[in-house]
C-alpha cells in the first residue's frame, strides 16, 4: 500500500544541557534582542527559576500560576507584561506556567522561551488553553509555540517521584493519542512510539533512583517527542476526555491523564491491531521476559501498559481526585460532544459511561471490559 500524508514539523529552537539552563536562556534572550523579560514561575518553582535566569536581570517577576489557566489569571498576566513593556517570557515550571505563557503570547505575540521542570510536554505544542465558567476550550495558534526550549535535567532533580510518574504518563498520554489522533500520520507515530519506549524506560529509572540523571534525560527527551508528535497529529479522544475532567471538575491536570490513559489505551487498541502491537514493543520493560501465550495484539499493548504502571505505582482512580458517580453523566455529556470523528471507536453514551465508570473506580484496565458488543 502506497504512502499519501501531509505532515506539518513545527519550527522551535531546543537546548538540552543538564547543568545549561542559564547558559541556554540567556543566550537565547541574546539571540532574540530582548531586553525586558517576563519570568513566569509559580513560588514553587522560584528558586529554580532563579537558577534558570541567572545573568539575566528579569523586567517582571510573575508567580501567580493556577491549573488549566482560568481566563481571568491570562487577562491580569497580558495587563501585566502591557505595563512592564515586556519582550520576552520566560517561563519556568510545568504545563500551568507553559499554559499562561502561552495565553499571554496569544493576544500579544510576546515571545516564549520556555524551561519545563516536569515532563508534561506543553512547551513543544502550539495548543493553547483556557477555562472559562467550568469550560475549558483549547485552540492552536502558531504565536503560542515557546521559540525555543531550553531542556535541564538539573531542573527536574527535586521533582518528587509520585510527581515525576504522573508528569510522565502524561507525557506517555501524548505519545498513545498521537497514534490515532485526527492528523496521525506514519512520522509522528514513529515520533510517539520512540517518546512512548524513552519514557517508560525513564519512569522505571526514577522510581528505581531518583537521582538518576540519564533516566531523568531520558525523561525529558521522551517528553519532548512526545508532545512533536501531538502537535502534529491533534488532540484525540484521550485528551478530550481529560479537558473536560480539568475543565469542569477542575481535576489535577498530570494525574487525570495518568489516570485516564489506560482506559482510553483498552478501548481503542482492538480497532487498531497493527498500532497496539507496536505500541506494546516500545512499553515492555527489556528486562523481562514476554509471557507466553500473548496473540493479541491489543491485550499485549494494555498488559504492557499496565506492568508499567504496576512498577512505578502509578495513579489509578479519579475517585481519589473526587471525581464521584454523580459526575459521570454531565461528563459523559460532554465527551460526546467534543469526541473526534475519526476515533478508532465510536464513542457512544454507553461506552463513554462504561470508560469513565472504570476510571472513576479503578478497575484493571482491560480490553474485555471495554469492548461493547458489535464493536
Amino acid at each position: 500500500m502506497s504512502m499519501e500524508f501531509t505532515h506539518v514539523t513545527l519550527g522551535q529552537r531546543v537546548l538540552f544541557g543538564t547543568g545549561g539552563a542559564a547558559a541556554h536562556v540567556a543566550e537565547e534572550i541574546a539571540r532574540l534582542g530582548a531586553t525586558a523579560p517576563m519570568v513566569i514561575a509559580g513560588d514553587a518553582e522560584r528558586e529554580l527559576a532563579r537558577t534558570a535566569t541567572a545573568g539575566t536581570t528579569p523586567a517582571l517577576w510573575w508567580d501567580e500560576v493556577i491549573q488549566h489557566v482560568p481566563v481571568e489569571l491570562a487577562e491580569s498576566a497580558r495587563a501585566a507584561a502591557a505595563e512592564y513593556g515586556i519582550d520576552v517570557i520566560v517561563s519556568v515550571g510545568g504545563g500551568s506556567t507553559t499554559g499562561l505563557a502561552k495565553a499571554v503570547a496569544l493576544t500579544t505575540g510576546i515571545p516564549v522561551i520556555a524551561v519545563p521542570t516536569t515532563y508534561a510536554g506543553s512547551e513543544a505544542t502550539d495548543v493553547w488553553g483556557l477555562t472559562e465558567q467550568r469550560t475549558k476550550t483549547t485552540g492552536v495558534d502558531h504565536k503560542v509555540l515557546p521559540v525555543a526550549v531550553v531542556y535541564d535535567a538539573d531542573l527536574s532533580r527535586t521533582l518528587p517521584v509520585g510527581l515525576a510518574v504522573a508528569s510522565g504518563l502524561n507525557g506517555m498520554a501524548h505519545c498513545v493519542d498521537s497514534l490515532w489522533a485526527p492528523r496521525a500520520d506514519p512520522i509522528n507515530q514513529a515520533l510517539a512510539l520512540e517518546g512512548a519506549r524513552a519514557l517508560a524506560l525513564a519512569l522505571r529509572g526514577i522510581v528505581a533512583d531518583p537521582d538518576d540523571m540519564a533516566a531523568r534525560e531520558q525523561a525529558l527527551y521522551g517528553c519532548y517527542l512526545a508532545a512533536v508528535s501531538f502537535a502534529s497529529a491533534g488532540s484525540g479522544l484521550h485528551h478530550k476526555i481529560c479537558h473536560v475532567l480539568g475543565g469542569t471538575f477542575d481535576l489535577p491536570h498530570a494525574q487525570t491523564h495518568a489516570t485516564v490513559l489506560p482506559y482510553v489505551l483498552a478501548f481503542n487498541a482492538p480497532a487498531v491491531p497493527d498500532l497496539a502491537e507496536r505500541l506494546a514493543t516500545s512499553l515492555r520493560d527489556p528486562d523481562s521476559p514476554r509471557r507466553p501465550g500473548e496473540q493479541d495484539s491489543a491485550a499485549q499493548a494494555v498488559d504492557a501498559l499496565n506492568d508499567l504502571y504496576r512498577a512505578v505505582d502509578a495513579p489509578s482512580r479519579l475517585s481519589d481526585y473526587e471525581f464521584t458517580d454523580s459526575s459521570v453523566p454531565e461528563a459523559v455529556e460532554r465527551v460526546l460532544k467534543a469526541a473526534p470523528a475519526s476515533n478508532p471507536v465510536t464513542v457512544t453514551e454507553d461506552n463513554a459511561t462504561a470508560l469513565l465508570t472504570a476510571a472513576l473506580t479503578g478497575s484493571t484496565p482491560n480490553v474485555e471490559s471495554l469492548a461493547p458488543a458489535g464493536r
